[in-house]
């Protein structure tokens, strides 16, 4: 059932690159399509302490690491999350140390001022602070009972003490009895406790199919704190309960941890930090998981292991460190994947850099790249063939991104993809988004020559041949706010945008190109079950409002209006500042 539709704005701002043909479906309701916490309308960046500080995070190396998010430049480019992995809360032999309500205890010998004061220098510097938990109640809180605070349950009143969950450093967590009254209590007290310290993003940690309960259950704590939290699910969680994350959470890992553990070292600790083949096995990933991904709920590939120069990737004959590296960041950026850095970030600020800190600093500062993910929109695989793979997505202003892969170790290849397979046909203006490169008009087929391990992403913006720019799809927009792509089966493209409305700030861009300047036929394609409106206003001019109906949300409907429009290119805003409007599939002009 969906709700009553408050009023919204969306502003419309695209180049539309052809015809593509009509298709439909639903969009479901607030809470079953996409998790409406707010947070991560485009894929979070930052810092995880995972990958290179791993079992020893301090006060003193987080807070180097944030200063160095700041002071290298990473923040000025998008970086902003500072995320405090495992290992910084107290244990002892019967698991996590408990406060007097059963909450962990942070260790004070590695943070001595505790995380508030972690938490306000990274606020100072104009960042943000992630924190991580697993799911459960200590074993330490069940012993002594502990009161559930704001109750006058304990401990014992919701431990499930027949079953353990995952907790990779202490140990020893119980199941917690979502039946049993308090067990929700207790979650939200340890969510306020992360609150009270100033807590922007959350990792929840060894969740599975098993533990949806308490991946609820954090969702519902953290809401209710009134602190803006994003919220992240880790790790490897099955693609049979995708819609149930997205449903939930901000992001969700696709697969076990990128790191290789392969440095010699007890733990895995140390360079290198990665190999190819567990960068390579993303792709597969990408390509499974890219229909969930969308604004508010995003694909996480994990960490991106760039930053610590040639010492990060492990060395395979006759593969370039840096091509892999390059890869791995062209991949995420293409599946619109959380960026979130694993290495040592002070060595970006350091007046001795290792070898290939230079060259990783200028790909993490690519803003041409960055934009492809934060456009928030997850490529498609369309070839996957021999070792090439190539994927594309269509993106707000209606230009296509595509990459192209060579994902053998063996030797080069040339790896061709047509127009007609990325979603247009005739010439397109390339660009190497990498180099910042023309490539000139390129007809009907691309190719490129690719060393083992190497990709190549180019931005095309089809030409004549492509049919113009007289349609502008609604899910190719800049999306912002609660507005959020769903997938359609009837909808051109197979994709539409809902929860249009419910507050100004839910809008997304695209600019439509008219034949010519004058008086023009506009055309709204939407989804409907009801009566609704939308108001328009074309560059800026004074709105008119379109009363529409529909019977249906799996089904295209569409209405004319009269407009005038300038040569060129044209903003759209379509809006109701009152009440949802209908879910939009795309508009067009004669």
């Amino acid at each position: 059932m969906r709700p009553r539709l408050k009023k919204m704005s969306i502003v419309l701002t695209a180049l539309s690159l052809g015809a593509a043909g009509v298709v439909a479906g639903i969009l479901s309701g607030p809470d079953a399509q996409a998790s409406n916490n707010g947070q991560s309308v485009r894929p979070a960046m930052g810092w995880s302490s995972w990958s290179f500080v791993r079992r020893n995070p301090t006060e003193a190396n987080i807070i180097a690491q944030a200063d160095a998010m700041k002071n290298s430049g990473l923040a000025a480019h998008g970086y902003q999350y500072v995320n405090l992995d495992d290992f910084f809360m107290k244990c002892d032999s019967n698991g996590p140390v408990v406060d007097g309500n059963g909450r962990w205890v942070v260790d004070t010998n590695r943070f001595p001022h505790g995380l508030k004061f972690v938490a306000d220098h990274i606020h100072g510097l104009g960042l943000k602070f992630g924190l991580y938990v697993t799911p459960g109640i200590p074993a330490n809180a069940v012993a002594k009972n502990t009161p559930i605070a704001g109750t006058s349950l304990h401990a014992k009143d919701i431990a499930d003490t027949s079953k353990t969950e995952k907790n990779y450093n202490c140990k020893h967590m119980y199941y917690i009895d979502y039946s049993k009254p308090g067990s929700q209590e207790y979650v939200n007290s340890f969510a306020n406790l992360y609150a009270s310290w100033g807590v922007d993003y959350l990792k929840i940690d060894g969740v599975g199919a098993q533990d949806i309960p308490d991946v609820q259950a954090w969702d519902t704590a953290l809401r209710q704190t009134g602190r803006p939290i994003n919220y992240a699910l880790s790790n490897n969680l099955p693609i049979a309960n995708a819609t149930t994350w997205k449903k939930l959470a901000n992001s969700w890992r696709t697969q076990g941890d990128v790191e290789c553990y392969c440095s010699g070292q007890p733990n895995g600790v140390g360079y290198p930090l990665t190999n190819w083949a567990h960068i390579a096995a993303r792709f597969n990933t990408a390509a499974s998981w890219q229909p969930f991904a969308g604004p508010g709920g995003w694909n996480d590939l994990d960490s991106i292991e760039i930053g610590s120069g040639d010492q990060e990737i492990q060395t395979i004959s006759g593969v370039s460190k840096t091509d892999i590296r390059r890869t791995q960041l062209t991949l995420w950026s293409m599946a619109a994947a959380p960026l979130l850095l694993g290495t040592d970030l002070t060595l970006l600020t350091s007046a001795t850099p290792p070898a290939g800190v230079a060259a990783d600093k200028a790909m993490l500062f690519n803003d041409r790249v960055i934009a492809v993910d934060q456009d928030g929109v997850a490529a498609k695989r369309i070839v996957n063939s021999g070792g090439g793979q190539v994927f594309s997505k269509k993106e707000a202003n209606g230009s296509f991104v595509v990459a192209l892969f060579n994902t053998t170790t063996t030797g080069s290849l040339t790896v061709p993809v047509n127009w007609s397979q990325v979603g247009f046909t005739g010439s397109g203006q390339v660009t190497d988004l990498w180099a910042g490169k023309s490539g000139g008009t390129v007809a009907d087929t691309y190719k490129a020559t690719l060393r083992p391990g190497e990709a190549r992403l180019i931005r095309v913006v089809p030409g004549s041949g492509g049919g113009g720019g007289s349609t502008a799809e609604a899910e190719a927009g800049s999306i912002a706010g609660a507005a959020r792509v769903g997938s359609c089966t009837a909808c051109s493209g197979g994709q539409k945008v809902g929860f249009i409305g419910n507050g100004a700030a839910n809008f997304v861009t695209l600019n439509i190109t008219p034949s010519a300047a004058g008086s023009r036929t506009l055309t709204i394609s939407y989804t409907l079950n009801g009566s609704r409106s939308f108001f328009v206003s074309v560059n800026g001019g004074t709105p008119v409002e379109v009363p529409l109906t529909g019977t249906s949300f799996a089904t295209v409907f569409t209405k004319t209006i009269t407009v005038t429009m300038n040569s060129g290119s044209n903003s759209v805003k379509l809006f109701n500042d009152t009440a949802y409007a209908p879910d939009l599939d795309k508009i067009s002009v004669n």
